[in-house]
């Protein structure tokens, strides 16, 4: 019977243990030892990235917050967060089922949850768990590394974009909200600059369907580096692929484009049930401008913005009246929300890496 996982081996010419059945017994043996060293280290390495992230997260007030919600609240925000999984998980479904039919759309949604538990606890604004999208399409379907990983990059472009569209309305909000100054040309010349920046994703997904590969360009004439290496020859032509997938699913690339910033715009609303969930109320603009500020403090390069995150809630939220009190409680629904996803998520990795055993 088919394994329902997601991480479900390929069938190979070996034994049930994974060990090629030709090998002597001596080469078993090591074959043994160096798949349990591997599986350690990347339990090892999970724990590690656990305890940096739990360290100084208070707990007890975590759960304190948590219980001043009703169930139905706590219900609701689950569902949405559910819900917002599944667009992302759509937007990729959507450019992988372009090149390939019968990729389904549930074990994909497992995969991003994956995805997020090893970028949100890892250094970096939610980068680092890609790999896992690539290694899944290798593993289970057998796509190339190249044709995975084109659709790992449109996937990411297409994040990218609707994150920096809401970028662009956020930093509008925090302007219009107060938080910072326009006066000034100085002031305004950064809001120009920033706002050339979000426009930079559409740009290159406009470049590569006019068949212009902007990252190649700059790899090709960059004086350090070596032209002819693999890792260079590998993304020029998974650029190339990305062009190809812009032309030829043109109406996939529009749709997944739409449900992405479907997704973005569930954060926001996500983030406007917590507030008022906590008896926060505030108007349009100061809603967008506190949740910009939330979503730049996890551009921090620590494990979940750990710490930014609650800075930047206390400090916008004051600004708008609201006590400091509050505005932890909202970090913490926030924090408690993504410590629940996060940690599935790394469970579900880890199982993906075990298979490898």
């Amino acid at each position: 019977m088919k394994s329902s996982s997601p991480y479900t081996s390929l069938p190979a010419a070996e034994g049930d243990s994974g060990i090629p059945s030709a090998f002597p017994t001596k080469q078993k043996a090591r074959w043994e030892m160096r798949s349990a060293l591997r599986l350690f280290a990347v339990y090892l390495a999970l724990a590690v990235l656990l305890y940096f992230a739990l360290r100084n997260v208070p707990l007890g007030e975590l759960w304190n917050t948590i219980r001043r919600l009703q169930l139905w609240q706590v219900a609701t925000l689950f569902g949405l967060n559910l819900f917002i999984y599944g667009l992302i998980t759509l937007r990729w479904w959507i450019i992988v089922r372009a090149e390939n039919k019968r990729i389904p759309y549930l074990p994909l949604l497992l995969v991003c949850v994956a995805v997020f538990g090893v970028s949100y606890f890892t250094l970096g604004p939610h980068i680092g768990g890609e790999p896992l999208q690539v290694f899944y399409l290798q593993r289970k379907y057998r796509s190339t590394f190249t044709h995975a990983t084109a659709s790992v990059i449109m996937d990411k472009l297409l994040e990218l974009l609707a994150n920096f569209f809401m970028l662009t309305v956020g930093l509008t909000a925090i302007f219009h909200a107060g938080i910072l100054s326009t006066t000034g040309s100085v002031s305004w010349l950064s809001l120009s600059g920033l706002a050339i920046l979000c426009m930079w994703p559409l740009i290159h997904i406009l470049f590569l369907y006019r068949r212009k590969y902007p990252l190649s360009a700059v790899l090709r004439n960059l004086p350090f580096v070596k032209k002819e290496s693999k890792p260079v020859r590998f993304i020029i032509a998974s650029e190339r692929l990305a062009g190809t997938f812009c032309r030829r699913h043109l109406s996939s690339l529009v749709l997944a484009t739409i449900i992405s910033l479907f997704a973005g715009i569930g954060m926001v609303g996500e983030f406007a049930l917590i507030t008022t969930f906590l008896g926060i109320h505030l108007p349009f603009w100061q809603t967008i401008a506190a949740w910009t500020a939330g979503w730049l403090s996890l551009l921090a390069p620590l494990p979940g913005g750990l710490g930014a995150l609650e800075a930047s809630q206390v400090f916008a939220l004051g600004i708008f009246g609201v006590p400091a009190a509050l505005a932890i409680g909202v970090a913490l629904v926030m924090r408690g929300r993504d410590l629940l996803i996060g940690g599935l998520g790394l469970f579900l990795a880890s199982r993906a890496l075990e298979k490898q055993k």
